[in-house]
């Protein structure tokens, strides 16, 4: 018989999980922010990771007939926290109510608040294998309309003679607005069909080099749900392997303040949706199962922007020495680049899963019309030349009790070089849970589109130990820190050696009652570089460390506001020049009422950096799909203001303005991004319509 006193302590602890469960805004934000503070790159376009976690919030999947991959594609849970659910459900059967997850071994409070919004317990199973007319049916359409703007003006966008632009590339053809436009037709995870595009500032639009409208288009049609024929996609599309050596298209996490998030949880197959440029495959995949065995077969076709030269002896002959992968197609030499060099990826994806085991083998060709010959320089005589390579690569990932095998290794044809991912993810139970990942990347291992778990920005020319441990020490506080030690056994760009360094952090995080939580985060990076200090001859390598300080809290205030405050300080030490320093303080109010049709999210910023080398880069709230993660240095304030304004059940209003003063400048920006004041103000306006 159950005690009267273990009833109500479970009574206790699920009314405070759901006290404490997440919003989904909070959760997206925190997985932008993980990958935006590893990356350090303003021009992030995350639509993928967003696109899943949108889904299962509102369609929240079944615990009684979920799968593996489907509670891989939330990225919230490891493999170790997916096995025992399913364990758990193979020996008691069915959940009766979600309060049993708590009982679950290697759930942590934390892992249990983030989950919640996404999932739910259901007598009644859901169909697994869906027909094409169903889907149709009982779908759903979506789209999007966006408009971006920098509101100053900017030295590119001079009114000048179209002579002038002919003449020069220092002045872009089109006006200085974003426009964006998406239509998407879905039914769950299987059925989307849907076209994308994109006009990036400076380009022209229906005139000029763009007579049919937007510089960029994506479409693409996909299906999943056979038991025999498992998917198919049709246009522009993503595969995902292994661990991510051989081929990832799309972004994955990295090193973050979510220290057992370092395994990669490939989807071998899904549609693409993002108007990033490169990262995604044109042309056609399907992927076809039995039993345990499960077969992805994919062809892509299209172009990349490059630089042609032609060959001064073989009049006839040319090849490539620069790719371009920005996306930017504003100026003469950026449109005489567009789609000049013809890309073909082909391959196939062999996997077998049994339960707690898996294993895949896959071979990828990569072919090129021209080929690449780049200048030879001391830093990257190892990278790839020529005109086809080839990427080969087994991985494995197994569940044993409270442990998790996983790993990769892969070869390239160019060079043969080699390329090994090892890692162990294990829990001691709920309490305690510990990740280690060994890599070893040659200088000369070569693929395009790869993603490993890496310090640097490429799979190559690296090794490296990380060990990360996570402690929940109370209910209330917890403690996630990493150290990662890594080599580059050859030379760099700006690193004329052999180089090493490492990076530790330390965050430990309390959330003492419903609606709070402060977390403080210290991170230490020590890389190398040249010195600044050379006499012309000799140029020696200095260690760089860089330190981030950061506290930060979360208030809420009432069911309808919330408070958000973060102090960080960042100081950067190098031999040859002076110490650098800077900080920022923002200050956030969300004010989201659960029976007013309207949302708003204020900020105000106060930053101070000494050059842009000490640059922090902090998120921001923005219109869904749209991406903010700007630096800030200098000397100034930044201040927002969004507003979301929902009406006639089936639309969604965003508008955000923003502004940034700079008190130490008198311009901003340079080249043809210059502005003349101390002023730069952006505004976006989107509008989304579901039926």
């Amino acid at each position: 018989m159950i005690q009267l006193s273990n009833i109500l302590l479970i009574i206790v602890t699920l009314v405070s999980i759901f006290s404490f469960s997440q919003e989904k805004n909070d959760i997206i934000q925190q997985r932008i922010e993980f990958i935006s503070e590893q990356s350090e790159s303003e021009s992030l376009d995350l639509t993928d990771v967003v696109d899943q976690l949108n889904f299962y919030y509102d369609n929240p999947m079944n615990l009684n007939s979920v799968d593996t991959e489907e509670l891989r594609e939330l990225g919230l849970l490891t493999d170790i926290q997916i096995a025992d659910l399913l364990l758990h459900r193979r020996l008691f059967g069915k959940f009766i109510s979600i309060y049993e997850i708590q009982a679950l071994q290697y759930w942590d409070l934390n892992s249990i608040y983030l989950v919640l919004p996404f999932v739910r317990v259901d007598d009644k199973l859901d169909q697994l294998h869906v027909g094409l007319k169903e889907a149709i049916k009982q779908g759903k359409f979506e789209a999007f309309l966006r408009y971006q703007t920098i509101i100053e003006d900017r030295a590119g966008y001079e009114d000048v003679p179209d002579s002038v632009k002919e003449s020069s590339n220092s002045y872009y053809h089109g006006n200085d607005d974003r426009y964006y436009a998406r239509l998407r037709f879905s039914y769950r995870t299987n059925l989307s069909v849907g076209i994308t595009a994109e006009k990036d500032p400076g380009e022209q639009f229906f005139k000029g080099n763009q007579k049919n409208g937007f510089d960029f288009y994506s479409a693409h049609a996909f299906y999943k749900g056979g038991k025999y024929f498992k998917s198919l996609a049709i246009g522009d599309y993503q595969v995902q392997i292994g661990q991510g050596l051989n081929l990832w298209s799309g972004f994955a996490f990295s090193k973050t303040a979510d220290v057992t998030n370092v395994k990669r949880s490939a989807n071998s197959l899904k549609p693409y949706t993002s108007v990033d440029e490169t990262r995604f495959l044109r042309g056609a995949a399907f992927e076809v199962g039995y039993g345990d065995f499960s077969l992805t077969t994919f062809g892509s076709y299209k172009g990349i922007d490059a630089s042609i030269i032609s060959d001064s002896l073989l009049e006839e002959q040319e090849f490539v020495s620069s790719i371009n992968l920005t996306g930017f197609h504003r100026t003469n030499s950026e449109v005489a680049r567009k789609n000049a060099l013809n890309e073909i990826i082909a391959g196939s994806n062999l996997r077998y899963v049994k339960r707690n085991f898996q294993a895949g083998l896959a071979a990828v060709y990569y072919g090129y019309d021209r080929s690449y010959e780049k200048d030879t320089l001391p830093y990257n005589q190892f990278d790839f030349r020529g005109k086809s390579t080839m990427g080969l690569s087994a991985d494995y990932s197994w569940v044993f009790r409270n442990f998790n095998f996983f790993g990769e290794m892969a070869a390239s044809s160019y060079s043969w070089g080699m390329a090994n991912i090892h890692g162990v993810l294990f829990s001691m139970d709920s309490r305690a849970s510990m990740s280690l990942v060994y890599r070893n990347y040659n200088k000369n291992y070569q693929t395009f589109y790869n993603a490993g778990f890496a310090e640097g920005g490429k799979t190559q020319n690296e090794s490296g130990l990380y060990a990360g441990l996570k402690l929940n020490l109370t209910r209330q506080f917890t403690v996630n820190t990493y150290i990662d030690v890594f080599k580059f056994p050859w030379l760099k760009y700006q690193v004329d050696g052999t180089s090493n360094g490492h990076e530790f952090m330390f965050q430990p995080s309390y959330k003492p009652r419903r609606g709070t939580e402060v977390y403080l985060r210290y991170r230490e990076q020590r890389r190398q570089k040249n010195s600044r200090n050379s006499d012309g001859t000799i140029t020696g390598l200095e260690d760089i460390v860089q330190r981030n300080y950061r506290f930060n809290l979360n208030f809420k205030v009432s069911e309808s506001v919330v408070l958000k405050s973060r102090v960080e300080y960042v100081t950067i030490n190098r031999p040859s020049s002076n110490p650098e320093d800077g900080f920022i303080i923002t200050q956030d109010i969300l004010f989201k009422p659960k029976s007013f049709p309207v949302d708003l999210s204020l900020r105000y910023a106060l930053f101070d950096t000494d050059s842009y080398d000490s640059r922090i880069y902090t998120y921001e709230n923005n219109a869904l799909y749209v991406f903010s993660v700007p630096s800030y240095y200098y000397r100034g304030s930044r201040a927002y203001a969004l507003v979301r304004y929902k009406f006639a059940r089936k639309f969604d209003l965003w508008v955000r303005y923003g502004v940034s003063i700079f008190a130490n400048r008198k311009t901003l920006g340079s080249g043809s991004e210059e502005i003349t004041g101390n002023t730069k103000s952006d505004l976006t306006i989107q509008l989304r319509m579901k039926f």
